[in-house]
């Protein structure tokens, strides 16, 4: 069974009381024990951390690396911020979906931009706790596309990590 890390970021431990008409009236548990039955079914099992610290999140995704086969992260609002997780996310060998309950596009205009969301190999959004379960689907499709050589290096979010790909012949001209 293939193992499948989910970052909560900051403030997601608020969630069902925090901005109801934004976040929903979801708490974590219960997104939480939603995505464990949804990845049963897939044959993938779940574990989840929330975190309110930046640091966390960067071991939890180098730690990802050797002992997970993806992660779905919701980097909350170091999403607009950090660098340092975006570097983290690119260097974590593994999918990462990048997923979020609101739709950050109908927000305030700074959180239109996603730091991560250009390393990650997709991103879900907008609609509630349904955006987790997306994302897991998204995430189980792509590791059955992903050749198990492939663990352990940069993903692309094309199918075929960085460097997996062999070099063309040149053509002669």
């Amino acid at each position: 069974m293939k193992r499948v890390l989910v970052i909560h970021g900051p403030n997601l431990n608020l969630l069902g009381g925090r901005r109801p008409e934004i976040y929903g009236r979801a708490t974590l548990a219960e997104i939480d024990r939603d995505l464990a039955e949804r990845a049963s079914a897939l044959d993938l099992a779940i574990e989840s951390v929330q975190t309110n610290h930046e640091g966390e999140i960067i071991d939890l995704l180098q730690r990802a690396r050797a002992s997970h086969a993806g992660v779905l992260l919701n980097p909350g609002g170091f999403t607009h911020t950090s660098v340092a997780i975006r570097d983290a996310v690119e260097a974590c060998g593994v999918p990462v979906i990048e997923v979020h309950l609101s739709n950050l596009h109908a927000r305030e205009p700074f959180r239109s931009q996603s730091l991560t969301a250009a390393v990650a190999a997709g991103v879900v959004m907008g609609l509630g706790g349904i955006s987790y379960v997306a994302g897991l689907y998204a995430l189980s499709i792509l590791l059955e596309k992903r050749p198990p050589a492939a663990r352990g290096r940069a993903y692309t979010g094309r199918g075929a990590p960085k460097g997996s790909q062999r070099p063309r012949a040149k053509r002669a001209e």
